[in-house]
């Protein structure tokens, strides 16, 4: 495939998943299968994966803070503790099968989305959290933070969408300063992780700085949306996002078993 080629293929899928991430995460479900039709070796796509995701998440980021959707000590510690998480499930990953964990999210994900469409009255409404004791948040954000932190270092696919969730129903913020928390959490997960890459000289540039400007327009339109809108437009997402995580889960599943 050529260049171009390339571009025709990545661009666009970037730029929908990044309006998708920026309100209810999961757009690496998008963006990372777009890298890999191009016939990127998997490394490599990952990696230009990650510098238009992280730079594009940067811009959403800065739009939340400008709005003051989010909190900002809650989201740091969380984003702490969620980068030791992710040590240990990237260490888990090196010797752990993830048959298992695929067969227990598959089960899960539909509860998940059932919860979401159906939990309306008490999931991000409107906020509970400065109501909550302070062992309450601490710990809430101890648990947010360092399971879903393994999930992303061990599997990774709907960990923003995961964030959400668990900002909403386990310390009581309404969506959208769930949604500025999240952006706190993956940018600093994503920029760790880009590093790596970085310095292990596996981007490609000359594909991943095109996108990364679509990336940039999606974060900005999906941020803006979830900013005004809210939880009406926050919610139908997450399911969306949600569902695609099932079917990738199936799919995987079914190939790996063939």
């Amino acid at each position: 495939m050529s260049l171009f080629e390339m571009l025709l293929v990545v661009c666009p899928l970037v730029f929908f998943a990044a309006f998708v991430d920026a309100i209810a995460g999961g757009g690496g479900l998008i963006s990372l299968p777009a890298y890999m039709i191009t016939g990127m070796p998997a490394h490599m796509a990952i990696a230009s994966n990650k510098f238009s995701a992280a730079v594009g998440t940067l811009i959403a980021t800065v739009r939340f803070i400008k709005s003051g959707n989010l909190h900002m000590k809650a989201a740091l510690q969380t984003a702490a503790f969620a980068l030791v998480g992710s040590v240990i499930g990237a260490k888990l990953a090196l010797f752990t099968s993830d048959y298992y964990l695929r067969i227990a999210m598959m089960i899960l994900l539909p509860c998940v989305a059932v919860f979401v469409l159906f939990n309306r009255r008490q999931m991000g409404e409107e906020s509970r959290f400065e109501q909550l004791s302070r062992a309450r948040v601490f710990f809430g954000m101890l648990a947010a933070g360092m399971l879903i932190g393994i999930y992303d270092g061990f599997f990774g696919p709907g960990t923003g969408t995961f964030l959400i969730l668990a900002f909403t129903t386990v310390l009581g913020f309404d969506l959208k300063r769930a949604c500025g928390n999240t952006k706190i959490v993956n940018l600093t997960t994503n920029v760790s992780a880009l590093v790596v890459f970085i310095l292990a000289g596996q981007v490609y540039y000359a594909v991943a700085i095109p996108a990364m400007f679509f990336s940039i327009l999606g974060n900005w339109l999906g941020s803006g949306l979830a900013i005004k809108k809210g939880a009406r437009f926050v919610r139908p997402v997450m399911i969306f996002v949600l569902c695609l995580l099932f079917i990738k889960m199936i799919y995987d599943f079914v190939l790996t078993a063939l």
